[in-house]
């Protein structure tokens, strides 16, 4: 089985994970050799390669989006349909439907992308805001990001970045991420102490793992 990439650490054992590109990751220390690191991925290749075929079912899933009468986005968890219009004093508006003028049908994918981005740096600060209160934590600054690969980070500097394309799932989703996030700025790894504690503010976090897991593809905007 081929390897995409290989990261190299102080880690003290290998970690192989197949990305949302279907592609197979390898963490590894640094004193650890190539042949080594086959061997270990020759000894998990059918496990590597069922979950590979699962996530590229998963991508079939999407379909590249067409700005016409009637197409669906998602938005917060639920679809709502494209209606084109011929007033040119709006670029998009939202009112359980998109409205989107015809004269900016060139733009559209961007036009999106930019309301999206919008409705993120809302909703997404205000849902850290109230996470972090209930828990009592101090973080610097939420960032809005374009990340593809990565749904929310934490750094060392107390900074939180979350992918605007979390705007598209349900809320509960939005949430389960954003608490995920702030409790790496208690514990940096996902030991079981890490996963008690988002536990305590996420009690269906495994679900919301699941769900990410089978709909991840469904919120991608390309």
């Amino acid at each position: 089985m081929k390897i995409k990439k290989i990261i190299r650490s102080k880690r003290k054992s290998i970690a192989m994970h197949i990305n949302n590109e279907a592609l197979l990751i390898v963490r590894a220390p640094f004193h650890v050799s190539e042949e080594a690191i086959n061997q270990v991925v020759l000894r998990y290749k059918k496990r590597l390669e069922k979950i590979q075929k699962e996530v590229q079912a998963r991508n079939l899933k999407f379909n590249k989006k067409e700005f016409i009468n009637g197409e669906r986005f998602l938005y917060l968890g639920n679809y709502f349909p494209l209606k084109l219009v011929d007033n040119q004093e709006i670029r998009l508006n939202f009112e359980n439907e998109f409205f989107l003028s015809k004269k900016y049908l060139d733009y559209a994918k961007d036009i999106f992308i930019i309301w999206y981005k919008r409705r993120a740096n809302e909703i997404i600060p205000q849902r850290v805001r109230l996470y972090a209160q209930k828990r009592g934590l101090e973080y610097n600054k939420v960032n809005i990001t374009h990340a593809k690969k990565r749904w929310g980070s934490c750094s060392h500097q107390g900074n939180l970045s979350f992918t605007w394309r979390l705007i598209m799932a349900p809320l509960p989703i939005i949430d389960s991420v954003v608490v995920h996030e702030l409790i790496h700025l208690e514990v940096k790894n996902h030991s079981k102490e890490f996963w008690d504690k988002v536990k305590i503010l996420d009690p269906k976090y495994r679900e919301h793992k699941e769900w990410l897991k089978n709909n991840g593809s469904l919120l991608r905007f390309e």
